[in-house]
């Protein structure tokens, strides 16, 4: 009886016509990472790594590093990525001579093509990019000795890795992820944010990121925030704008411009709004309840934005949302709970070629990526579908988003 995967053989890999787009995106990265290359022998570059990580990205059928090396072998594939047959050690040596920094250019210049996609009408008033931010964990095996060591220090071998993201809501892509270490300090959620704000945006944000030095970050920087406060925070008002006592589920108890304590240290006007929603105690994920905090059945909302209405802030809270189901679509839909490195750099690699995905994925359909979407151009990839396929999907689409 046999184990393992079956070998990838060529028929399984089609599509490739697609990555001719890709090339000249990638081109610059050829020679990065030859200057240690003495001896000029070098036979896996940059650019041929990301489209083979852009490869196991879109095709179902390569779904670790080794079958990244299978494909590596067929003719069709490196006539079509321009590369040879990658060796596994080569495969694994690229994370620590290869800069994932430099995809960030790439990532940018594919933003910069993006359009707005479908708009939600009554955000039409939001003159600044709306911006999702949040961070996700994902756990990495390390080496066997790391493994083990750690089991025996902490009762867990896993190493954890933090993915801060800034989901722009307009456009449904990424556009930035930094990865960390999981833990406190200069890898802490709020600090992370601090480092990376731009101006000109709309912030969006869970009570993670409620610190009153940030908000004052985001309104130096001519910024704004939405963010969640946590349920024992304490205020003053200082004029009341709105109050229902008697409201209803998702409806507005509040709406108030207030002070904190004199030693918050704020240094502008904070309206905090607040709506009813369903309390809930958290049990636990896999205990039939909810996995995030304890909520008494209050969302408290503090925000800059001091003439918008409030029903538009609840509404910008509620597609903090948008942000989680990316997380999904990249851990459960791209495969990005497998990771093909376990050091930072590596790891950075994979997520930025994953963003680039995402974008073109949207650029190809006019549309934020999707399950449906995604599948079908996965059938593509793998025969199931032809372009014929593809492009009457495609075509679907596209008056949706208009």
């Amino acid at each position: 009886m046999t184990t393992g995967k079956p070998k990838i053989n060529e028929r399984d890999i089609t599509g490739l016509k697609y990555f001719d787009q890709l090339a000249p995106l990638l081109e610059r990265l050829h020679n990065d990472g030859c200057e240690r290359d003495r001896a000029g022998n070098r036979e896996l570059h940059y650019d041929q790594y990301c489209m083979l990580l852009l490869l196991y990205l879109f095709n179902p059928i390569v779904t670790s590093l080794r079958g990244v090396q299978q494909a590596s072998e067929l003719k069709k594939v490196q006539k079509k990525l321009g590369c040879k047959r990658a060796a596994l050690g080569s495969l694994s040596e690229a994370t620590s001579v290869f800069d994932a920094d430099r995809l960030k250019e790439i990532i940018a210049e594919l933003g910069d093509q993006l359009q707005p996609l479908a708009q939600d009408k009554r955000l039409r008033d939001i003159q600044q990019t709306i911006t999702l931010v949040d961070g996700s964990l994902i756990a990495a095996l390390p080496k066997i000795m790391e493994a083990s060591w750690r089991k025996a220090t902490d009762g867990n071998g896993m190493v954890k890795w933090r993915l801060h993201t800034h989901f722009e809501l307009l456009r449904g892509v990424p556009t930035r992820i930094d990865v960390t270490p999981n833990g406190g300090g200069q890898h802490d959620e709020r600090a992370m944010l601090a480092t990376a704000i731009e101006s000109d945006r709309l912030y969006v944000t869970d009570r993670g990121y409620a610190k009153f030095t940030l908000f004052n970050q985001i309104v130096t920087a001519k910024s704004s925030y939405v963010c969640r406060l946590r349920d024992n925070s304490v205020w003053t008002a200082v004029e009341e704008k709105y109050r229902n006592e008697e409201a209803e589920l998702d409806e507005i108890i509040s709406d108030e411009i207030v002070e904190f304590s004199k030693g918050s240290g704020l240094d502008h006007r904070v309206r905090v709004i607040c709506i009813r929603i369903n309390p809930h105690t958290s049990r636990g994920k896999y205990r039939g309840g909810s996995s995030g905090v304890d909520s008494d059945g209050i969302l408290r909302i503090a925000t800059n934005l001091l003439d918008v209405p409030a029903d538009i802030i609840g509404l910008l809270f509620s597609y903090r949302w948008a942000v989680e189901i990316f997380f999904r679509f990249f851990k459960h839909i791209l495969g990005c709970r497998h990771l093909l490195s376990h050091d930072q750099n590596g790891i950075e690699i994979q997520t930025y070629c994953a963003i680039i995905a995402c974008m073109l994925i949207a650029l190809w359909t006019g549309k934020k990526p999707t399950l449906r979407t995604y599948e079908m151009i996965c059938f593509y990839f793998t025969g199931l579908a032809d372009e014929d396929e593809l492009m009457q999907h495609i075509e679907k689409l596209k008056p949706q988003a208009a």
